[in-house]
């Protein structure tokens, strides 16, 4: 039904008028990784969501994070890939409403250290360096700094563009511990080096959410669209290319859990 109805909408697209252009909305994906990789991974569903609505999917990401808040903060983005912090701070400050979220997921924070390193336990960080992707990455950075806060153990955060740059770091033993998630790690080329050291309890994922510009019949298509390819045995493909086992409609209060965290400010300590 899903392939009859994705050939229904390609047929549309080509019966549009000379001259008259399908809508594009920009969608935004938080930059966990390379541009390059993120642009390999994400490309496939957008051809998806094209065919299925006949809206054009232009994509975008940032070079890093803080760049990222700033663009959701301008509202450069129709529809963005979130993490969950960003969510709780861009639906209340500019109004973004969720759309979708991940399938039977929950999200965790961990700190990885070296396979090879003698560190045990947290305790043994106390005073150290440590790499975490930005001040605002949800999992990676918030929950995993916050632990370590919160058993009095100090330590010096410092700041790369990715996930992908803290297993490198942490790889190439520049530091002794990082944070992240589950999901960057398994698709990290530095995986084999790195150990879990500790992984926090679980969150609400990522959200996908759409500015308050976007229409509700724009809104329930692309919701529409998630939930389809889900559904569609022939493109399981596309979501094991992101990592990922499919997708359900979300409600803004789903992030509650994060919400009662109390952080409701990008502006925050940085230790």
């Amino acid at each position: 039904m899903c392939r009859i109805l994705c050939a229904m909408c390609t047929a549309f697209i080509l019966m549009l008028p000379h001259g008259v252009q399908a809508k594009t909305l920009t969608f935004g994906v938080v930059p966990q990784q390379s541009a390059k990789k993120m642009a390999k991974s994400w490309q496939p569903l957008f051809e998806y969501i094209e065919n299925y609505t006949g809206f054009r999917i232009d994509f975008q990401t940032a070079k890093d994070i803080p760049t990222f808040e700033a663009n959701l903060a301008n509202g450069e983005y129709d529809i963005a890939y979130m993490n969950p912090f960003h969510f709780v701070v861009f639906n209340s400050s500019v109004g973004y409403k969720a759309l979708a979220k991940q399938k039977d997921k929950r999200l965790q924070g961990i700190i990885v250290v070296h396979k090879n390193s003698g560190i045990q336990s947290l305790s043994e960080l106390n005073g150290a360096e440590l790499v975490f992707p930005a001040p605002a990455a949800f999992a990676a950075s918030i929950v995993t700094s916050a632990k370590l806060r919160n058993e009095d153990i100090a330590f010096v955060p410092r700041y790369v563009n990715s996930h992908d740059s803290v297993y490198l770091n942490v790889e190439k033993q520049f530091f002794i511990a990082g944070g992240g998630i589950y999901r960057t790690l398994q698709s990290s080329p530095a995986q084999q080096s790195l150990r879990v050291l500790w992984e926090s309890p679980l969150y609400t994922p990522h959200a996908i959410a759409s500015h308050p510009r976007l229409s509700e019949d724009d809104r329930k298509s692309i919701i529409n669209a998630l939930i389809s390819i889900s559904s569609d045995a022939s493109s399981v493909d596309i979501l094991k290319n992101l990592g990922m086992n499919g997708f359900v409609e979300a409600d803004d209060s789903h992030w509650d859990d994060v919400r009662e965290l109390g952080i409701s400010s990008l502006s925050r300590p940085h230790s």
